[in-house]
């Protein structure tokens, strides 16, 4: 049997807003959360109390989310400003003193 290859490149990634995402996907799982709180006795009488600490830990893993993508975009708005400074000003030169 052939091994398949693909006949056409990959397309880019897309960039979206992924700040707002991840923002969104967080205050969801935390208001899911709150919302389970009241029933925890419900739950807990059908052994079902990891519906809520899923909630909670999704929250939690979203707000590490926040702060790694904040920094991604930080990254690359530094490294697209210092290549467009680069580009117009042209090699920079410094002295040494």
């Amino acid at each position: 049997m052939a091994k398949w290859t693909p006949t056409h490149e990959a397309p880019e990634p897309l960039e979206g807003p992924v700040v707002a995402t991840i923002t969104g996907g967080t205050i969801l799982w935390f208001v899911l959360f709150l919302a389970q709180l009241p029933f925890y006795g419900w739950f807990d009488d059908r052994d079902a109390t990891w519906w809520v600490w899923t909630c909670l830990a999704g929250a939690g893993l979203g707000l590490i989310g926040i702060w790694y993508v904040r920094g991604r975009d930080a990254a690359i708005k530094r490294a697209a400003a210092s290549t467009d400074s680069t580009e117009s000003n042209g090699p920079k030169v410094t002295e040494a003193r």
